[in-house]
């Protein structure tokens, strides 16, 4: 059988999401997974993200990554969703992205797929699990299969958060269990698929 295809798929305005995309992506990568890591364009006026000297170094530090295109969902058997909350729900740059799946979603491409997603916010109580389930309303309309951590590793009862990968940014940068976590749940994610892919095969 041929490796499982995962896309990571993120929208990080300082670097938060963007360490748990990567940990996501390495946790695939280390079960064999081809894996396209992939930030989403910025949308933010200049002038807004200028004015937060930690935004303007993120933007410069990722310069490399390559940007999202709806190629690498067409590509793709899971795809693990990354993005910060705003207000509770999801950021409008990785919104914006969504938006224009439409020509694949009627062409039934993103149905049958594996979907998971993972957030940040600055403080507790900041809307997390709000906002993984807003992205769950998405997947829902393109008929996909959504797999969540749960409480299926030890590390989720130190992490706390069954519906995805989350992280307190407020609490300073992502520590050794979070990024645990989000490497769990891309195995779990990779697993998953890699179930469903034999299945449709056999």
């Amino acid at each position: 059988m041929e490796p499982v295809k995962v896309a990571v798929i993120y929208y990080s305005a300082t670097g938060t999401v963007h360490a748990l995309a990567r940990a996501a992506a390495d946790g695939a990568e280390k079960t064999g997974a081809q894996v396209r890591l992939r930030k989403v364009a910025e949308t933010a006026p200049p002038e807004a993200v200028d004015a937060r000297p930690e935004w303007a170094q993120h933007i410069r530090d990722t310069a490399d990554v390559t940007e999202a295109s709806p190629d690498d969902l067409a590509w793709a058997d899971a795809v693990l969703f990354g993005t910060p909350t705003r207000f509770g729900n999801v950021a409008s740059q990785l919104k914006a992205f969504i938006d224009t799946t439409g020509g694949l979603w009627f062409q039934g491409r993103l149905a049958d797929k594996v979907y998971s997603a993972f957030t940040a916010s600055n403080t507790a109580h900041g809307g997390q699990e709000s906002t993984i389930l807003a992205l769950g309303n998405v997947f829902y309309h393109w008929g996909g299969i959504i797999v969540p951590p749960g409480y299926t590793d030890p590390v989720q009862f130190q992490s706390g958060n069954p519906y995805g990968t989350s992280h307190v940014a407020g609490d300073g940068p992502p520590g050794d269990v979070v990024l645990a976590a989000a490497r769990h749940q891309a195995r779990r994610v990779v697993d998953t698929a890699a179930a469903l892919k034999a299945g449709r095969a056999a």
